[in-house]
């Protein structure tokens, strides 16, 4: 599969970033090449000998399905039936000319590309290359055998998932610490192209530390060709060792005319932790939005405005999130975070890789400095849901939503006393019931919600897999919605 992106992210990010800690089987380390002589070429066929028979092609499948999809009709409203629908009109009088009919939807096939951590079949992909997919077959590249995939764990803000195939002693890649790539380092992007399988380009790290897309973090840039089919595929440094999966295209065309970006290692085996130990991502939240500071300084100089902030380098705070980690730490606006954790962080996406690196409940020692006066503090990140808990894999998933209890200022605002209030819309039954961003659910299917462990009982056991959802909408009008678990 491809995912390609045309516009980089805003200065502005919300850190609501954090993945947990991993555990990928690593092989015995790989000779050192020999040293090249400055000004001469460097060889990279020991790279692709060592990392070609790791890389895997993963063709996905879905099945055709009926759907139901909402249409407008422009005439419900004007030809309404007065009679009841004696006409066979007025199904949806009243709802502005809203309809639903169901579709049935094609069989689709995709492919994209997997790294092989371990020699017991753990495969590591993208997300957007097993999503939605009901069928997964892995052909190995030393041998061409074909294995059937089940998904340990997937995690669409990151763009990562882990598969497992049943098989053993298997050429596992041999994973290196991405933290010591190097800008200018030679690489390799393996995988399987435009159907052009056990493919390798060459190239080198054009960057690090790049925020693309929603969520996904401190990425490796590369000048490396990827193209379509590349995705899950892996980065590797000269010595044939991973140093990140190969993940989207930023091109103007859509071809290899462009820069390619790669997660990570060390953002790659903490999420395989995750997905082993827990079945799910952990997301640790630091509870700020900003910029770089040379973003911001620049920003307001356009402005008119003169700002000295005692430094050139580092996170300038535009707002605290109300409850969470920054906030019950002390951090304010107007701050800038300058070192986390003992490293220094001058751009946004570093600070979102050492973020990347922990779990809600880990303790971080940040130093900012607040009208040019350095101060320490500690913070204790939180999830989603406004506190330290390990989150479980569980049924809620398919609601495709995250929420977190309301504060203090919206029960006041509001005047209600509990609710959840609905942070994003990933997708999901949610989403397929019209369930909007900011929506505040105080009752399903009778029961009272007041945290996200309400949530996950009632929808255990819903009964006719069907839940009656009560809440208030952020302008304060009353609302509810009718979300089936399942397709009818």
């Amino acid at each position: 599969m491809k995912k390609i992106v045309k516009t980089l992210m805003p200065a502005m990010y919300l850190m609501v970033v954090a993945f947990s800690a991993a555990s990928c089987n690593k092989t015995q380390a790989a000779p050192a090449t020999a040293a090249v002589a400055p000004g001469q070429p460097v060889d990279l066929t020991y790279a692709a000998e060592k990392s070609l028979p790791a890389v895997v092609y993963i063709k996905s499948v879905t099945n055709s399905k009926v759907q139901t999809v909402e249409y407008s009709d422009p005439f419900e409203d004007f030809f309404s039936d007065p009679f009841g629908g004696f006409f066979g009109r007025g199904q949806g009088q009243g709802n502005n000319g809203k309809r639903q009919r169901q579709v049935q939807t094609p069989k689709r096939a995709a492919a994209g590309s997997g790294v092989i951590i371990s020699a017991d079949g753990y495969i590591v992909t993208n997300n957007h290359v097993v999503d939605g997919a009901d069928e997964l077959t892995v052909t190995l590249n030393e041998n061409s055998k074909e294995y059937s995939a089940r998904i340990i764990g997937a995690d669409k803000a990151t763009d990562l998932a882990l598969i497992k195939i049943d098989a053993k002693d298997l050429p596992a890649i041999v994973i290196a610490n991405s933290d010591d790539v190097k800008v200018g380092e030679w690489v390799l992007a393996v995988g399987n192209p435009l159907g052009l399988n056990n493919t390798v380009t060459a190239g080198i790290v054009s960057a690090k530390a790049r925020t693309m897309g929603q969520g996904v973090s401190s990425m490796i840039q590369t000048d490396a060709a990827i193209n379509q089919g590349n995705s899950g595929g892996a980065l590797v440094n000269t010595r044939g060792e991973l140093i990140g999966i190969n993940a989207m295209l930023y091109s103007q065309t859509g071809s290899n005319i462009g820069y390619g970006f790669a997660i990570p290692t060390a953002i790659v085996k903490k999420a395989v932790e995750d997905f082993k130990k827990y079945g799910t991502y952990q997301r640790a939240m630091i509870g700020i939005k900003g910029s770089d500071v040379n973003a911001y300084v620049d920003s307001e100089k356009e402005k008119g405005n003169e700002v000295d902030l005692g430094t050139m380098e580092g996170i300038y705070i535009a707002e605290v999130v109300e409850d969470g980690a920054a906030a019950d730490a002390g951090l304010q606006k107007g701050d800038v975070i300058t070192t986390i954790d003992g490293k220094k962080v001058k751009q946004f996406g570093e600070l979102q890789g050492v973020i990347a690196q922990k779990r809600p409940g880990d303790k971080v020692i940040v130093k900012f400095l607040r009208n040019k006066k350095e101060k320490t503090v500690t913070l204790t990140l939180k999830n989603e849901q406004g506190n330290t808990k390990v989150v479980k894999n569980a049924d809620v998933d398919v609601l495709g939503i995250d929420v977190r209890p309301v504060t203090d200022s919206q029960k006041k605002q509001l005047e209600i006393s509990y609710g959840l209030e609905v942070l994003k819309v990933n997708g999901g039954k949610m989403k397929d019931a019209g369930v909007p961003k900011g929506f505040i659910i105080q009752v399903v299917n009778d029961q009272p919600m007041r945290s996200f462990d309400d949530l996950q009982e009632v929808v255990k056991e819903a009964k006719d897999q069907m839940l009656v959802i009560k809440g208030i909408f952020p302008t304060g009008k009353r609302g509810g919605f009718v979300v089936y678990l399942q397709n009818e």
